[in-house]
């Protein structure tokens, strides 16, 4: 990463939405009887998720979080109460996103080569060369936060990676997602994890081998807190010009470099890896409650506008112990803490495991 600011807020909303990956998660609809499929493996479609590379579609996707999450205002999909988006891709790497927020929408597009994004309500418009930071052609990839927020497919390959080999894994029936016949793979974390997951369930199409729902259940809630699936999906070739975008007119155009520059950069990046910017994220054990922690600099402590800082105040809670003081945020699926002198830790863990890790962090 280059030299951004880091404040106290980017950290806390960009761990809102990366934390273990749990808080990329919301809530399907669609439902009926529930088909009747031949037998199959857990390891079968544990090995479908994994490898699911999902042909041309477009699609709606229904959301209904009940995380505990408040909004952010370019991913509103995440924020607690209902939600829908719409998602093409052709198959090979080409997508677009729709994601309205009230009356706006923002408008996400990869043509091949590159990234464009941008928001009706203030008509500007970022503009991201694809595979620049890493300085090599590559193939675009559908890895955007806000098509991880949305696309079940993603966030269940995220899921099985990550915790695959600290879970039971079974099957539990079938399901009809969106119309689609599918069977339900069931993720529950060993009894020897520490963490607030009771299961994770993922249907998995069972002609297209592509996950079609994700829902997250917690200990102590009957209904899953957090799904993201499909209500409406469209298989085939796709308009080619979905995939095509010129900015409107009278649009300011920008890219990353210059809102970094300009030192205007509204919204922190999705994920603790991009709040925690400057330093490397450390990682403390493994599974379902790994910890991802990092030091902000301290120059960057006091650069907290006071808007921010209110949001900050508004959703966390002041908490002390033997590594210092600092504040606790709270969701059904993740905890937060940020220690005063700039240490933030985060995970699907219950508040204690927080307060023994963060004194390892450098």
């Amino acid at each position: 990463m280059n030299k951004r600011k880091v404040t106290l807020a980017a950290a806390a909303a960009g761990v809102l939405t990366g934390a273990a990956g749990l808080s990329l998660l919301a809530m399907p609809a669609g439902a009926g009887q529930p088909p009747s499929l031949p037998a199959v493996s857990a390891e079968t479609l544990v090995e479908q998720v994994l490898t699911a590379k999902p042909g041309a579609f477009g699609g709606t996707v229904e959301v209904d979080n009940k995380l505990g999450l408040p909004a952010i205002a370019e991913i509103p999909q995440l924020a607690d109460g209902k939600h829908s988006a719409r998602i093409w891709t052709d198959g090979n790497g080409k997508f677009r996103l729709a994601l309205p927020n009230g009356q706006s929408e923002q408008t996400i597009v990869n043509d091949g080569t590159t990234t464009w994004s941008w928001n009706s309500e203030d008509n500007e418009v970022t503009k991201s060369e694809n595979g620049k930071d890493e300085g090599k052609d590559q193939k675009p990839t559908p890895n955007s936060e806000e098509q991880k927020a949305i696309d079940p497919a993603t966030a269940a390959k995220e899921f099985v990676t990550m915790t695959k080999e600290f879970s039971d894994i079974t099957v539990d029936g079938t399901a009809r997602v969106a119309n689609r016949a599918a069977y339900e793979l069931v993720l529950t974390p060993k009894a020897t994890e520490k963490t607030l997951i009771r299961e994770v369930r993922i249907a998995v199409d069972s002609e297209l081998k592509m996950p079609l729902r994700v829902a997250v259940l917690t200990n102590g809630t009957a209904d899953p807190v957090g799904q993201v699936g499909f209500s409406e999906i469209n298989v085939g070739q796709q308009d080619a010009k979905l995939f095509e975008f010129t900015p409107p007119a009278n649009a300011e155009v920008t890219t990353p470099e210059a809102k970094e520059a300009e030192g205007r950069h509204k919204v922190p990046e999705a994920g603790l890896e991009a709040a925690l910017q400057g330093k490397d994220p450390q990682f403390f054990g493994t599974g379902w409650d790994t910890v991802v922690g990092a030091k902000i600099p301290a120059e960057a402590m006091t650069q907290v506008p006071a808007e921010a800082q209110g949001l900050v105040d508004r959703f966390t809670k002041k908490v002390s112990g033997a590594w210092g003081s600092g504040k606790l945020f709270n969701t059904k699926v993740a905890t937060i803490l940020i220690a005063d002198d700039g240490r933030v830790v985060a995970g699907a863990v219950p508040e204690q495991v927080l307060f023994d890790t963060i004194g390892q962090v450098k």
